[in-house]
C-alpha cells in the first residue's frame, strides 16, 4: 500500500449551493434510475444500485426521492448510455467528463461548444484518459474516525491506499473491487459520503497564471452545468490562495 499522500484537486466541485445541490440529487437520482434498470431493482440484489442508495444517503438526499428514482427506472423510456469524452483546457491540463446520455451526438456537441468558447479542446477517446488511473474511491469526513483507525479498516476491506485532506479521507482500491470494498468499511466507518470509480490523476499540471486558472475555472464551471454531466475530473493542482480567489470571481460572473 502507497503512503500518506494529501488530497488534491482532482474532481471539480463549486461550493454547496441550493443549485448546486439540486443538480448533485438530479445526478444521483440518474445514476440510481441506470442502476436499477442494469439490474435488478433491489438494492441488496444489486450491487451497484446498492452503492448508489448509500452515495445518496450519505449526501442527505430525501428518502422519498430515493424511492422514486428506482421507481422510475420501470416507468421512464429514456435509455440513458454511459459516455466518457476527453478533453484539454487552458494550460493543457486534461479533463474527462463522464456522462449518461440519451443522446451522444447531442452531448458531444454541446461539450464542444463549451470546451472552445473557454480556449480548450475536446478530443479523442484516449487522448487524456491514459494519465489517470481508473480507480474504486470509498470517501469518508474526516469525523469518521483517527487517522489509524481509517488505514486499519482500509487495510482489513482490501484497499490499496488512503489519501486525506483536513475535510475526509478517499479509501481507494481497484476499480473491480468498489463495491466490496465499501461493504467491509460500512460496520467500521459507517456510511460513506460517497462511493464510485473516479479518474485520479497520475502526475498533476501546476496552474500558477491567473489568466490560465479563470479559464480552466470558467470552463469547468460550464461543464457542471450541462444536464448530462455526471463527473468532472481534470489533474491540476492549484496553490489554495489563486483558487480561492479565481473562484470567486468566477461566481461572481456566473451569478
Amino acid at each position: 500500500m502507497a503512503g500518506h499522500s494529501k488530497f488534491k484537486n482532482i474532481q471539480y466541485r463549486k461550493a454547496a449551493q441550493d443549485k448546486k445541490r439540486a443538480q448533485l440529487f438530479a445526478r444521483l437520482a440518474r445514476e440510481i434510475m441506470v442502476a436499477a434498470k442494469a439490474g435488478l431493482p433491489d438494492p441488496q440484489a444489486n450491487a451497484r444500485l446498492r452503492t448508489a442508495v448509500m452515495t445518496a444517503r450519505a449526501q442527505n438526499m430525501p428518502k422519498d426521492r430515493i424511492q422514486r428514482a428506482m421507481q422510475k427506472a420501470s416507468t421512464d423510456g429514456a435509455a440513458y448510455r454511459a459516455a466518457r469524452y476527453e478533453g484539454f483546457a487552458a494550460g493543457g491540463v486534461g479533463v474527462i467528463v463522464e456522462a449518461l446520455t440519451d443522446n451522444r451526438n447531442r452531448t458531444a456537441a454541446e461539450l464542444r461548444a463549451i470546451f472552445t468558447r473557454h480556449d480548450g479542446q475536446l478530443g479523442e477517446s484516449g487522448a487524456v484518459s491514459f494519465m489517470f488511473a481508473h480507480k474504486g474511491v470509498v470517501r469518508y469526513a474526516a469525523e469518521a474516525g483517527s487517522e489509524e483507525e481509517v488505514w486499519d479498516a482500509a487495510l482489513h476491506a482490501g484497499a490499496q491506499d488512503v489519501a486525506s485532506s483536513p475535510e475526509s479521507y478517499d479509501i481507494i482500491c481497484d476499480a473491480e473491487t468498489l463495491h466490496g470494498v465499501a461493504e467491509k468499511l460500512q460496520p467500521r466507518l459507517g456510511d460513506p459520503q460517497a462511493a464510485a470509480l473516479e479518474w485520479r490523476p497520475k502526475t498533476d499540471i501546476a496552474v500558477r497564471s491567473e489568466e490560465v486558472a479563470t479559464k480552466l475555472l470558467h470552463l469547468l464551471d460550464g461543464l457542471e452545468e450541462c444536464e448530462d454531466v455526471q463527473n468532472i475530473y481534470a489533474n491540476f493542482e492549484m496553490e489554495d490562495a489563486l483558487l480561492q480567489r479565481v473562484s470567486t470571481d468566477v461566481a461572481d460572473k456566473s451569478s
